[in-house]
């Protein structure tokens, strides 16, 4: 493709219809920005402005951008075996080899893998294969699913029904299968409990909802180990595990859902059972698993569950045309291999405790409210007023306008909101956490002079 300049690739950009945004507005305020290079933690964009991948593509570039070792284990893919499917008695070496891979290392009995190509995609599959499960077990009304406000588990139908409402607002979902439990906020929710107060009450909950609905009639409770696109909303501590001894005494399995918590964003492969002390029936993936070098997304399936919907007389009906693709299944070997070799997981139990200290200390700063999350996986909460907890109107668009602060300094970061999002590249180094942290904090105090506060 010939070289394109900034007006060429906006030109053509208006036949391109973008994920999450105003269409119209998008179009009309000259405020696109056209990636065209990348290297390491930074991109560059059509101008030739150089900034620091604050958001890792989208959760996803683990590994940093333009590895060689990638980039050349996708080539050589294509140079053997540009295409096969997985459909029927067909397989090929790399999806094997990374199936093989990735059961080693989930927790468990999670050996049985299903590839599919987005995180979506992974929970639609976790659904079709629990309700067929329950099929088999001789519960056909065994379908309910129970997931969280502040959830996001994708765009497809089915998964934006798992997700928060407020996503849905103006589109609709499928109706009447999710029931959404008590977003765990503390900051929002119980600001005066004690965090095992707050426990107890996200406890009774689940367990209303249980007896309302009737544990016969609910098949999973969906979790994300932190809930990221809700606004990085980290459960108070013991929550993951009494959730799951709940689901276990009631016959409903659990779901989680590691599309960005994987791969060590928060220092260990997989954070269900190494970091938060349990380990679910079902684990989705994605992001990560490539590094964003190829779409690809597993869902990962305990031998209990597959020992049923593999039986003599079952057929699995699920399939698509690019599950288990040998460019993205190469992509994904090559990408566990890097972190594996050069311990990333490991570093990132440091690197990623400095990153989140760091942020965390912007809360001394008039107009943050709250730094959550944890190691490469932070966010920020914009507040009107600290001591009231006051937010701001929607339309102010705080966290857009410190996001093109940021920017402007160098710096890419996601706005939702209120709140700012950073999910960096996890080989960061010292000197570059310190540079975002310096950067996030002239972007906030700009905003927040200008706003008077």
């Amino acid at each position: 493709m010939n070289k394109m300049t900034t007006d060429d690739i906006l030109t053509a950009d208006t036949h391109l219809i973008q994920s999450f945004a105003n269409l119209h507005a998008l179009k009309q305020d000259g405020a696109r920005t056209a990636i065209v290079a990348a290297e390491g933690a930074h991109v560059t964009d059509s101008e030739g402005n150089r900034m620091i991948d604050g958001i890792g593509g989208l959760w996803c570039v683990n590994v940093g951008h333009g590895r060689p070792e990638i980039i050349d284990a996708i080539t050589e893919q294509l140079k053997t075996l540009d295409y096969y499917s997985t459909f029927y008695n067909f397989t090929h070496p790399a999806a094997a080899a990374l199936a093989e891979k990735v059961a080693s290392l989930a927790p468990g009995r999670l050996n049985n893998v299903y590839f599919g190509n987005s995180g979506s995609v992974a929970n639609d599959t976790a659904v079709r294969v629990l309700h067929h499960y329950n099929n088999l077990r001789g519960k056909p009304q065994k379908k309910h699913i129970l997931s969280r406000m502040g959830a996001y588990h994708g765009s497809t139908h089915m998964a934006m029904a798992l997700t928060t409402p407020q996503y849905a607002e103006g589109w609709g979902a499928v109706e009447g299968l999710v029931t959404h439990l008590r977003a765990p906020h503390k900051y929002r929710e119980a600001p005066d409990l004690s965090d095992e107060d707050f426990l107890a009450e996200l406890e009774k909950d689940m367990l209303d909802a249980i007896h309302r609905i009737g544990a016969d009639n609910i098949c999973a409770f969906f979790a994300e180990p932190i809930q990221g696109a809700g606004g990085v909303i980290t459960a108070p501590p013991g929550y993951h595990k009494r959730m799951h001894e709940i689901t276990r005494e009631h016959d409903i399995a659990y779901v989680a859902d590691e599309v960005v918590t994987a791969w060590g964003r928060l220092g260990h492969m997989f954070s269900s059972q190494d970091v938060y002390d349990y380990t679910p029936d079902i684990i989705t993936t994605a992001k990560g698993l490539t590094s964003g070098y190829q779409p690809l997304s597993a869902t990962i399936i305990s031998d209990e569950i597959h020992e049923v919907i593999s039986g003599p007389d079952a057929m699995f009906l699920h399939g698509m045309t690019y599950s288990g693709h040998p460019a993205a299944a190469a992509a994904g070997l090559a990408n566990i291999a890097i972190l594996e070799r050069e311990n990333i997981p490991e570093r990132v139990r440091t690197t990623g405790k400095r990153f989140e200290s760091n942020l965390r200390g912007l809360i001394d700063m008039n107009m943050v409210g709250e730094v959550r999350g944890s190691h490469f996986m932070i966010g920020i909460e914009f507040v009107k007023n600290k001591d009231t907890r006051e937010e701001f109107a929607a339309d102010a668009m705080i966290g857009l306008a410190v996001s093109r602060a940021c920017q402007e300094r160098g710096l890419i970061a996601r706005a939702l909101g209120n709140i700012l999002i950073l999910s960096p590249t996890l080989i960061m180094d010292e000197p570059m956490i310190d540079d975002i942290g310096a950067i996030l904090r002239e972007s906030i105090e700009t905003v927040s002079d200008g706003l008077g506060i």
